[in-house]
């Protein structure tokens, strides 16, 4: 097994200590000269150095999807606790998101054109579980608020579309259709759609709106975008719609994720097949909205049972105990120019 393959294993069997170590193995055998290395694009680059945080002047660069971002930004606070202080370049989407949990740090936005802020020790943001060696238990859920939306009683979040980065992740819209049959339903995305929903010209583009929605909804369907992540970090109840080959972070044999406790996922059984998804989550879905009206309350969504589910939560509960519980592809944010940035000191 490759040293990729092995650290995909550990983190979805959730042996972290092991993950950490593949990866500060990795780092030993990297040549220091090719750190931050300006010919590759932003998303590809090493950046921290494997030297500790603590008591120092920590920038926190974030490079991947906004999705990533998101799904690190829960140890913001733990960096603040040790760092002896944070700056935060983070993706413009995400500025006004993410003020709250970076409460304490100074936040810039990414700019290729502006120098790098001063700091004595740089780190990625999808490097900070490792560079703290911090679980993702060590954060209580949710860790991002969000003032809900007035929405009718039951609404459905959907989001059947992610970017060209990764189109096998898309879910054909006519599949999801019968969702909205029984229930009020919004669309989680700014474009236009044919599904009969509250929203067809779609959500306001920017991400806090789109917060905001999500809060006011008593469940989110989701494929693996921003959309997941954000939505679990909200600890909104959610059901993530996977493909087979699916992204590291998600074990496609489990129903739960330690990353956020209030999602379930539902992986394709083989590659591309959306139609046994689907017919999963609406086999789930059947017993809460088949009744006289469509006033399915958040709770009734978050406790829906079927073989093993409520195990599984169970168990998901029993990790976290008073929880409920792009992502690459949505690269949108980061522009893979050349790096010709001087740090400002």
């Amino acid at each position: 097994m490759d040293g990729m393959a092995a650290w995909t294993a550990a983190m979805r069997a959730e042996r972290w200590t092991d993950a950490w170590a593949i990866q500060s193995c990795s780092l030993a055998e990297r040549d220091p000269t090719t750190r931050d290395d300006p010919r590759r694009p932003y998303h590809q680059r090493w950046v921290w150095d494997g030297t500790p945080v603590d008591g120092r002047d920590v920038l926190v660069r974030c490079y991947h999807g906004l999705g990533d971002t998101i799904m690190f930004a829960r140890y913001l606070p733990l960096l603040l606790q040790r760092a002896r202080s944070v700056t935060l370049e983070v993706q413009e989407p995400l500025l006004e998101l993410l003020a709250p949990i970076a409460a304490g740090a100074m936040i810039v936005p990414f700019d290729v054109a502006r120098p790098l802020p001063p700091a004595d020790c740089d780190v990625e943001v999808m490097e900070l579980g490792w560079a703290l060696a911090a679980a993702p238990d060590a954060v209580a859920i949710p860790y991002l608020r969000a003032e809900p939306v007035a929405l009718p009683l039951g609404t459905l979040g959907l989001n059947h579309l992610t970017s060209a980065w990764d189109p096998d992740r898309a879910v054909p819209a006519e599949l999801l259709a019968p969702l909205c049959a029984k229930r009020p339903c919004i669309v989680l995305r700014p474009e236009a759609t044919t599904l009969p929903v509250l929203n067809p010209d779609g959500c306001p583009g920017a991400l806090a709106d789109t917060a905001a929605l999500i809060a006011g909804s008593a469940l989110v369907v989701t494929v693996d975008t921003v959309i997941a992540h954000l939505a679990g970090a909200l600890g909104v109840p959610t059901w993530v719609l996977l493909k087979h080959e699916c992204d590291w972070r998600w074990n496609p044999e489990a129903r739960t994720s330690p990353w956020y406790p209030s999602v379930r996922l539902y992986a394709q059984p083989t590659s591309g097949d959306w139609s046994t998804v689907v017919k999963q989550v609406r086999s789930d879905l059947r017993p809460l909205v088949d009744r006289d009206d469509a006033r399915v309350t958040r709770r009734e969504y978050d406790r829906a049972d079927r073989p093993g589910i409520a195990a599984d939560l169970e168990h998901a509960g029993e990790r976290q105990a008073e929880q409920l519980r792009d992502d690459p592809a949505d690269h949108v944010a980061v522009r893979h120019a050349q790096d010709g940035r001087s740090r400002v000191r």
